[in-house]
């Protein structure tokens, strides 16, 4: 670390509640960002959408459980990949506690990918995952919600992520999208987002942002490169 100041108690309490105000301000901001998210119009889903899971074949509809809300993640893992994407996994790690406490708010969580379900429940095991997570393959679902890309798109470079035209580097990319569900049973998308959105996801980084350190990631590469899959740390 580069050489940090150093103060008495008082001097620092008073850089202190200077900052304090900023965060209160920051977090009125946030909220106010929240209810302009909540308040977006929705698109209606009237596309079919079929997606294998541990109990069968199941619609758009039927990942809804007893839930109105439904938060898709959207994990990077292609039908002939080798294993899922470790900063997707860097971000499931979190999703199996968080399960029951969504549920109990009225929101169902799973993760879609278009690898096959059976790649997927080995990868899941290997990760000592829990959560709901179901393929994709076959289905436009991922295409539409602009997370997977074909290899013409990709060679005519016409691929579009994160709202925008894009030279995204792989064929899969991450996102979230969410879904509700009325009383009649009609299915609204409501958000999706991409990239750095799914920052808010990520609890990991959130105590990373406390510490001296921060995220320390400006001499990588690129930001996530010293993320590993939980069981490769300390690996050669």
């Amino acid at each position: 670390m580069q050489d940090h100041a150093v103060v008495s108690r008082e001097e620092w309490l008073k850089a202190r509640v200077a900052l304090l105000e900023r965060e209160k301000a920051f977090n009125r901001e946030r909220d106010a960002l929240s209810h302009e998210r909540q308040a977006l119009p929705w698109v209606e889903v009237t596309k079919d959408y079929t997606f294998d899971t541990a109990a069968g074949k199941k619609s758009l509809g039927d990942l809804f459980g007893e839930n109105s809300q439904l938060v898709v993640y959207h994990f990077m893992y292609g039908p002939d990949w080798e294993a899922g994407c470790k900063s997707c996994s860097f971000l499931a790690d979190s999703f199996d506690r968080n399960v029951v406490h969504l549920a109990a708010r009225d929101v169902t969580l799973v993760a879609v990918s278009r690898a096959p379900l059976e790649t997927l429940d080995a990868f899941k095991k290997r990760m000592g995952w829990s959560f709901d997570w179901i393929s994709s393959l076959g289905s436009d679902f991922n295409y539409d919600f602009e997370v997977s890309f074909t290899e013409e798109a990709r060679e005519k470079g016409t691929i579009r992520y994160n709202y925008r035209a894009s030279e995204f580097p792989a064929d899969e990319a991450p996102g979230v999208s969410v879904f509700y569900k009325d009383a009649d049973g009609k299915i609204f998308h409501t958000y999706s987002t991409y990239a750095r959105g799914l920052d808010m996801l990520i609890a990991c980084y959130h105590f990373l942002d406390l510490v001296p350190k921060g995220r320390d990631e400006n001499q990588l590469p690129y930001p996530m490169d010293w993320i590993r899959l939980r069981d490769e740390y300390g690996k050669a």
